[in-house]
């Protein structure tokens, strides 16, 4: 079936496969660098946007199960329709908000306080403004470098999302539906955004060799 959009995505508003990789595997030593992590775990491996990021929290996500996901309550979404976004699809997204919501559970949070917050020795737990979420958005990319952080912002996050697991083999209705979009022809429009390589299954986000190539 062959579905019309009229805009398409410019390339530059995604990371890359190779890009997000290198964002990802930057060392994560300290909590402050943990969160900045989540932050880009969010954006662009689970189609956040910065708003939903702020309002996320710790109850909202399900680690375990077969089918792990994040919920997005319809108070706070675009539209004011919930949603849930699924973990299962890739690896490397569910263990690292699996470690994060644990470090959350020694802060001493509670199912309905702010998944990500503030680390600072005299405001834990608290949340974050989102002008603060930007900033420790592009904080993680600097890896990149300036050239290209100054061309980002976490929205581009959101765009790599539904580009990458279109690209890694979901279908448009299961993209549609974890992006919250309103149909399926404005998720058509990320079709054909090049992201280095295919991904392979329950493992979309990650720089890895293809299932292929390890057989």
């Amino acid at each position: 079936m062959h579905f019309s959009s009229h805009w398409n995505v410019d390339q530059t508003r995604i990371l890359t496969r190779r890009e997000l990789a290198a964002v990802l595997a930057a060392p994560a030593k300290t909590q402050n660098a943990q969160r900045n992590r989540i932050i880009v775990r969010l954006a662009c491996c689970c189609g956040l946007r910065v708003s939903e990021i702020g309002k996320l929290a710790v109850g909202d996500v399900l680690v375990e199960g077969a089918r792990p996901h994040l919920r997005l309550q319809k108070g706070y979404t675009k539209g004011k329709k919930g949603r849930r976004v699924p973990l299962w699809w890739d690896s490397g997204t569910l263990t690292d908000l699996k470690a994060w919501k644990a470090v959350r559970a020694t802060q001493g949070a509670k199912e309905g306080e702010p998944f990500v917050c503030s680390v600072q020795r005299n405001r834990v737990g608290s949340g974050l403004q989102r002008a603060a979420i930007r900033r420790r958005f592009l904080s993680a990319c600097k890896g990149l470098g300036k050239e290209r952080v100054a061309t980002l912002t976490i929205h581009h996050g959101r765009h790599t999302f539904i580009s990458h697991a279109l690209a890694g083999g979901r279908s448009l209705a299961e993209v549609r539906d974890a992006a919250g979009h309103a149909n399926v022809a404005i998720t058509s429009g990320y079709l054909h955004v090049a992201v280095d390589e295919d991904a392979a299954v329950g493992d979309l986000f990650a720089c890895g060799r293809r299932v292929a190539d390890e057989a």
